[in-house]
């Protein structure tokens, strides 16, 4: 998939995908993905959400899923403005906005639950963006960035990226397992902390004040 770039605050943000993981059809990746998967279902909540924002849609992958999961939820999505990406949306069953995720288009506590997939390492500031998830947030959170040093080290081990030290390009944010469940939790009550490899997915709640 092709890279494009946008300026956002100032800052140069990649839209897309360098690599499109969720159509592979290498194997190890597919194995790799089952088990990302996996631990996404298991982060979600129990209680059936009526409004499911995911920030960061992508290829419409996990809400396609969530979809067939809760049919009657109503679902919205947001990513960065990306024509061909926006492509991958047709005939999913939902038609996604583009914005910002520091200024997301919604009034405070809208969702009940809120997903942010391989969103956070691509972010300019983090933190900022976590707040504003919080913000539009009324119950649940379930968010995953690459762990690191793990992921940069795969790469390395597949020949990829090697004069970027294995960093994939646009991931600007670098979180080991705990610095990421920490840096959630600044914001969010988090429950529980999942590996699948080569991710950290953690899934929290709206802090009861």
């Amino acid at each position: 998939m092709a890279k494009t770039t946008i300026e956002v605050d100032g800052e140069d943000v990649e839209t897309g995908n360098t690599y499109d993981k969720y159509a592979s059809k290498n194997p190890i990746e597919q194995k790799l993905m089952d088990g990302f998967f996996a631990a996404l279902d298991a982060s979600l909540p129990s209680i059936s959400p009526a409004r499911i924002l995911e920030v960061g849609v992508g290829e419409g992958e996990v809400t396609a899923r969530l979809a067939e999961r809760w049919p009657d939820a109503t679902f919205c999505g947001v990513d960065l403005p990306d024509p061909e990406l926006a492509g991958h949306w047709d005939g999913k069953g939902f038609s996604p906005l583009f914005g910002d995720i520091g200024r997301l288009p919604f009034g405070d506590d809208t969702f009940d639950l809120v997903l942010c997939i391989e969103v956070l390492e691509h972010v300019p500031y983090p933190e900022l963006a976590l707040a504003e998830l919080h913000r539009v947030a009324r119950r649940d959170l379930v968010t995953s960035v690459p762990r690191e040093p793990i992921w940069c080290a795969l790469n390395l081990a597949r020949g990829k990226y090697i004069k970027d030290k294995g960093n994939t390009p646009g991931h600007i944010n670098h979180w080991t397992k705990n610095g990421f469940a920490d840096l959630v939790g600044r914001r969010f009550d988090v429950r529980a902390v999942r590996s699948p490899l080569p991710w950290t997915m953690v899934s929290a709640s709206v802090r009861s004040d």
